[in-house]
């Protein structure tokens, strides 16, 4: 056991951005963690791994590595070339197995409302991206945000390659400690998906009533299960 509380980096999803995590931010750094939250690039599962795992390695001493959505994806393949992270915590998120992709894993429980008919598709460089509808941004993420509106202006899009492309290499939660928040009102990644996953992972299951966007909506239900984990590793 020891004094030195790790650091915990946070990694955002597709059509989020690292404020997304303010709220979070704020009730750790209150406790006196040290805090990173990741600018995600959303170009591609293992670009955007690589660049996950070049931040964690960057810090000195142990990391709880969180992730929300998408995140969730990255912080399993990253973990295995990050020794200093002692545990994952997923915020309404994948955990994928090997072999799996985020959408097959969005589809595979009935729920959803992130699809073709509510994404829009923009062609950069030949790379189709992503982007939730406007008028379908509150349902699909938000539905529990004031600013919902706010979100939707300013959200991030994502290649569509990220969400299709399956997962190499051993889950890094097979050999680490992981926590899973369970929004039960999400309408991106089906409640019942979240379930599947995190049972299966044997991961430490909380379940809060909020939307996708759980971390902008409950901030504290996040940062309490980020905290425990943490206090886990001491």
């Amino acid at each position: 056991m020891t004094d030195t509380k790790p650091t915990v980096v946070l990694v955002h999803g597709a059509f989020a951005d690292s404020s997304s995590w303010s709220g979070v931010v704020e009730r750790l750094q209150r406790q006196g963690h040290p805090v990173l939250a990741v600018a995600n690039p959303l170009r591609g599962l293992e670009s955007d791994a690589a660049y996950v795992a070049d931040v964690v390695n960057s810090v000195s001493g142990p990391v709880v590595l969180v992730g929300h959505s998408y995140g969730g994806v990255l912080i399993t393949r990253a973990a295995g070339r990050t020794p200093n992270v002692e545990a994952l915590v997923y915020i309404a998120a994948f955990q994928p197995e090997t072999g799996e992709s985020a959408l097959e894993l969005s589809t595979r429980f009935p729920g959803g409302k992130l699809g073709p008919e509510t994404t829009d598709v923009l062609v950069h460089d030949g790379e189709p991206e992503l982007s939730i509808k406007a008028e379908d941004f509150r349902e699909v993420f938000a539905a529990d945000v004031p600013e919902a509106a706010v979100l939707a202006a300013t959200q991030r899009p994502v290649v569509q390659r990220a969400l299709t492309t399956p997962l190499e290499g051993e889950p890094a939660w097979r050999r680490l400690p992981s926590w899973a928040l369970v929004a039960t009102g999400d309408n991106a990644i089906p409640a019942a998906a979240q379930e599947f996953m995190a049972e299966r992972a044997s991961s430490h299951v909380e379940r809060v009533d909020a939307s996708h966007a759980v971390s902008v909506s409950r901030p504290d239900a996040v940062a309490d299960i980020i905290l425990a984990a943490a206090r886990a590793t001491r």
